[in-house]
């Protein structure tokens, strides 16, 4: 690693690179958008007006917005699974593990078990509030983690731990209190679930993601830094505890988002830079976009996945679920090789 915190970045692998996930993306969305349960007749698409043509409106309306949400959440997911492993130095690292997830969990749960669904213009009442609940929990898990004035990756992430057992108790708690339709409701929300946005919303959450991801790509060569260690990092003239506030409130305002709007999708941020990095290498300024790109199709697929599985099983699970199916697997081989390389954890 701190070889790649040194050796240039070769232009044209770089691109050869995001070209050919780009183009993986797009295969991805097409998927998304022609493929679910009932299939698309293409003969039957044109004219391409949602209004006369109930093939159109399936795919422009349905689809097409479900997948770009998708790629949207599976990209944010995969950059902060990047940053979080820089910053903690711990390949193991997940999203969900600062405590953020707790914090827009219990915001989202808190607004569905006492506001019920909707604001009353369309808005599901979980999405604001679990975005508020996410930066609550970022203000809190960034203040206590702070130790002699900085930022300790080890205190950060324990705290995390301890908010987000926290947050899950009082999560429990409320679901043993109320209802068995507002359970239900919290429970599948909890597992992350995909649901149908409009465009507008689409190109807010956009306008918010792209930049953030942006954000901590221009952060990549000091993530190269930061595997060196803080003291490696500073003598190769990086500001670390500068770079550990921008990495680290970039990735929690990207997991609030994403969770506001699919709850809790899990593994996207453990599975994906590791494969990106298996095949790439650790170099932050191309492992980042390549899993940003690699996160979107990941999630967009696992998203397809879930939905053909209405046709066996007569019902739609979360894409959480699936996420998790593949995710917890490969997690326990990742900690299976790193014990037997000797690392520890």
């Amino acid at each position: 690693m701190s070889r790649a915190a040194h050796r240039s970045l070769s232009p044209r692998r770089f691109g050869l690179v995001i070209l050919a996930l780009l183009a993986l993306l797009v295969a991805s969305l097409a998927a998304g958008a022609l493929l679910g349960p009932g299939g698309t007749d293409l003969g039957r698409l044109l004219p391409l007006d949602p209004a006369e043509n109930p093939e159109a409106a399936t795919l422009l309306l349905v689809r097409l917005p479900r997948a770009l949400l998708a790629a949207l959440v599976g990209m944010a997911l995969a950059a902060v699974g990047v940053a979080f492993q820089a910053l903690l130095r711990n390949p193991l690292a997940d999203p969900f593990i600062m405590g953020v997830s707790g914090g827009a969990a219990l915001g989202g749960t808190l607004a569905l078990a006492l506001l019920g669904g909707s604001l009353g213009f369309g808005v599901a009442v979980e999405g604001p509030a679990a975005f508020l609940g996410a930066l609550a929990a970022t203000f809190l898990v960034y203040r206590v983690g702070r130790v002699a004035g900085r930022v300790d990756t080890t205190t950060v992430l324990l705290v995390g731990v301890v908010f987000n057992a926290f947050a899950a108790a009082i999560i429990m708690f409320l679901k043993s209190a109320l209802s068995a339709t507002r359970t239900q409701e919290i429970l599948v929300w909890l597992m992350g679930c995909l649901g149908y946005q409009e465009y507008g919303t689409l190109g807010a959450l956009a306008a918010v993601c792209v930049p953030g991801v942006l954000g901590l790509w221009l952060l990549a060569s000091r993530m190269n830094a930061l595997a060196l260690g803080d003291q490696g990092a500073s003598h190769l003239g990086v500001d670390v505890e500068r770079t550990k506030r921008w990495v680290f409130f970039l990735a929690s305002m990207l997991v609030g988002l994403a969770v506001a709007v699919s709850g809790l999708v899990g593994f996207v941020g453990l599975i994906v830079p590791h494969l990106c990095r298996l095949v790439l290498g650790p170099d932050h300024r191309l492992l980042l976009p390549a899993a940003a790109l690699g996160g979107a199709s990941f999630l967009v697929l696992a998203d397809l996945a879930a939905r053909l599985l209405f046709v066996p099983l007569g019902t739609e699970p979360p894409v959480g679920v699936v996420t998790a199916f593949l995710g917890g697997p490969f997690f326990l081989l990742l900690l299976r090789r790193r014990a037997g390389a000797g690392f520890g954890l």
